[in-house]
């Protein structure tokens, strides 16, 4: 029963059975219990909601998210999210981590839900990072203080790598590579030293690089990229 969810995108394991104990998880009109064995033809729910097991195959996709999209599997009001952005699949995916609706750049897209939960869980510090549009130049007690973290409402940002690309009088272009996600935080550190920022871009995940994908558009992780991304975070 966990792996099945977890393939369908509920969440990893482990946080299927937690789902499972708490009574949350119905199997043709019963609770299920731990350990439960299920072919996947089975009529699934989760907290009322219909889970769809979709084919049993692994996918893995990156997509250049595009400016104004959602970064979510569906929204209430009707606005665009990165899933209508796909091809019709049968594989139920979901997005690995979030990217504000400003931000554009590299998102995973899976069903592999224990992969999901390694690449966001700061505990396997897994490399995020990000090209910043910075007006004007910055100075290197700004930039030292990204480096060391900055205190936010909910704590202290953890360390960052931070360097200029280029810069004249009018833009900086900075790099800065993260292995936390709290909301806005790229955002929010930038207001804190002043920075005014223009544009943010996720260029690169685990190593996993963005390249010449155009916005908008996505393709399959190839093997190699898999295996890397599982060893990183002691899926190998």
């Amino acid at each position: 029963m966990n792996k099945l969810l977890a393939l369908a995108g509920v969440a990893s394991r482990r946080g299927v059975d937690g789902l499972i104990e708490s009574g949350k998880v119905v199997v043709d009109g019963k609770k299920a219990k731990l350990g439960m064995m299920v072919t996947g033809e089975e009529e699934i729910f989760v907290d009322g909601k219909r889970i769809e097991t979709g084919s049993g195959q692994m996918m893995y996709l990156v997509m250049n998210k595009p400016k104004g999209v959602l970064t979510t599997s569906e929204d209430t009001h009707g606005r665009q999210t990165v899933l209508d952005l796909l091809s019709p699949m049968r594989e139920r995916l979901f997005p690995v981590g979030r990217l504000d609706q400003d931000t554009t750049g590299l998102l995973i897209l899976t069903n592999d839900g224990e992969l999901a939960y390694r690449l966001t869980h700061p505990k396997y510090g897994v490399d995020k990072k990000y090209q910043l549009l910075i007006a004007g130049r910055v100075n290197k007690d700004e930039l030292e203080r990204m480096r060391n973290g900055i205190r936010l409402e909910e704590g202290m940002t953890g360390k960052a790598k931070v360097r200029v690309i280029e810069e004249n009088d009018e833009v900086s272009l900075i790099e800065m590579i993260i292995h936390e996600g709290k909301k806005r935080q790229i955002r929010r550190m930038s207001e804190m030293v002043g920075w005014n920022l223009i544009e943010l871009r996720r260029v690169a995940v685990g190593g996993i690089e963005l390249g010449k994908l155009k916005e908008g558009e996505n393709r399959r992780l190839t093997e190699d990229e898999i295996f890397r991304l599982k060893k990183g975070v002691g899926l190998d």
